[in-house]
């Protein structure tokens, strides 16, 4: 593969996960600051922040199944014409968002459409991070799968990040300009993104493992029966993999915005400040993670970040209590900027390393979405519901942060470690007993 193509292969896997955490970021932060009175509104302001932020939790729970409608597609069809699909209604919902009627426009049909379209973005989304993964990893050389793979990655970082810049903009309007009109520019200018994501991905052609898989006729008639009878110890470990790489990554990006701001009293623009920094430098930091990846192994390199994972925890929450703007900046650089690069730049590598070409869409999507859904979404949750039971002591914070990484390193010890050295054949990863 030439350079052309590597790079048409790299961007079009990078970019439909850049606009996935694009419209992420967007959707909640304006779920608090917008829908809740121009489409929740309700007598009760409280009540309306907690129809709105329901409706963001939507997207956790539809996730799964359209990673089970389009990883079937992705595996029966092809990964490039299921990404096509699943770009086009990620596209399509979030474009439409800012076109909206409100609810003093149209009534109670405001929530109900803006409802359906988070619901038909979220089965966008559910289906879309496998594609992206499955596109790089596939038509990687075997020396450079782990750079590759770490590519995706990046997108939730870059995603953030624009989606950020993107608020920070806009927010910059008269409070009556933003919440007529400027509130509905990001969600339109994200057609530009898709129509260039659509553009790049359609001028690529379909990987070449499942062209190998089409001409050895083992396309599998129903993927996900055949995941679940024989590959169960796979999808377990991947759900058990992503427990590490989601939970802290919630409470280094959301939740310490939250708990510094009332619980320490640091301003909010100095913690978003830490968080914005962190995520720049974790950025960076994924690609040559991914590469190092290539040279020592992935299993030893998530190894590696889980248990530095576990040791920073208490130290991350100590630097917090000191009160200091410039502790908080480094502390959420050392968890969500270092510690953190290693585990997610080779996760989505070594999913695909662990599922046979045949199920390799439907595998690597169920591990990922189930595990962001049980360790992910909640993870706020848990950590405010420990924070409230322990009378705002952060021990038992630091001690689910330290549970995460155990439950994710006792599930990557039952996998077995075959990666040959670098340029000999295709590292693999395979369940230990796995009839796979």
């Amino acid at each position: 593969m030439d350079k052309k193509q590597t790079r048409k292969v790299l961007t079009a896997s990078l970019v439909g996960s850049s606009i996935e955490w694009f419209d992420y970021f967007l959707y909640g932060t304006m779920a608090a600051l917008v829908f809740n009175q121009l489409f929740f509104v309700n007598e009760d302001p409280t009540v309306g922040l907690m129809l709105a932020y329901a409706s963001f939790a939507l997207s956790f729970f539809i996730r799964p199944f359209g990673g089970i409608i389009f990883s079937h597609i992705g595996d029966r069809i092809g990964r490039k014409k299921t990404l096509v699909i699943t770009l086009s209604l990620m596209g399509f919902a979030t474009f439409a968002m800012g076109l909206l009627p409100t609810y003093q426009a149209i009534g109670v049909a405001a929530p109900i459409l803006l409802i359906s379209l988070r619901l038909i973005q979220g089965l966008g989304i559910g289906g879309e991070w496998g594609g992206a993964l499955l596109l790089a990893t596939e038509y990687a050389p075997p020396e450079r799968r782990g750079f590759f793979g770490s590519i995706p990655q990046m997108g939730v970082t870059i995603g953030m990040v624009m989606g950020t810049l993107a608020l920070y903009v806009m927010t910059l309007l008269p409070e009556a300009a933003f919440m007529s009109w400027g509130w509905r520019v990001p969600f339109i200018l994200s057609a530009f993104l898709v129509v260039f994501g659509l553009w790049i991905r359609k001028g690529i052609d379909e990987t070449p493992e499942f062209k190998a898989v089409q001409a050895s006729g083992e396309i599998p008639k129903l993927p996900i029966v055949d995941t679940l009878k024989y590959h169960w110890r796979e999808v377990l470990i991947a759900i058990g993999a992503k427990v590490v790489e989601t939970a802290p990554f919630y409470i280094f990006g959301t939740f310490v915005v939250s708990y510094a701001t009332t619980n320490l009293e640091f301003s909010r623009t100095a913690t978003l400040a830490a968080v914005m920094i962190a995520t720049v430098i974790t950025t960076i930091l994924i690609p040559i993670m991914g590469a190092l990846s290539d040279r020592v192994g992935r299993k030893k390199m998530y190894i590696t970040g889980s248990v530095a994972m576990a040791l920073f925890a208490f130290p991350y929450f100590w630097m917090l209590q000191q009160g200091s703007v410039t502790l908080l900046i480094v502390a959420t650089i050392i968890g969500l900027g270092i510690i953190w690069a290693p585990i997610t730049a080779v996760l989505g590598t070594m999913f695909s390393e662990i599922f046979d070409a045949k199920v390799r869409y439907t595998g690597v999507t169920l591990g990922y979405q189930i595990g962001a859904a049980l360790a992910g979404g909640t993870a706020p949750l848990v950590a405010t519901f420990l924070l409230a039971t322990f009378d705002n002591s952060y021990v038992p914070v630091a001690l689910y942060i330290i549970l995460t990484a155990v439950i994710s390193l006792l599930s990557i010890w039952a996998v077995k470690d075959l990666s040959g050295k670098q340029g000999q054949p295709e590292p693999k990863l395979v369940a230990k007993e796995s009839r796979g």
